[in-house]
């Protein structure tokens, strides 16, 4: 997979104009709120997410 993944909104004020940063590779700056941030992927879950299933308390 060649094309990077884009946020689709910035994780601190939630805009959606974003635009890639200079300042390298997963960078990201947003227009609304004047932050930068960036975005790593480390890797995909040896055996996926497990979700306990408590169905609720007990009495």
């Amino acid at each position: 997979m060649s094309e990077r993944a884009a946020p689709f909104y910035c994780p601190y004020c939630g805009d959606e104009d974003l635009r890639p940063s200079e300042e390298g590779h997963g960078a990201w700056e947003c227009a609304a709120c004047s932050r930068a941030f960036s975005l790593k992927f480390l890797g995909l879950l040896s055996q996926g997410l497990k979700r306990s299933d408590s169905g609720g308390a007990e009495i």
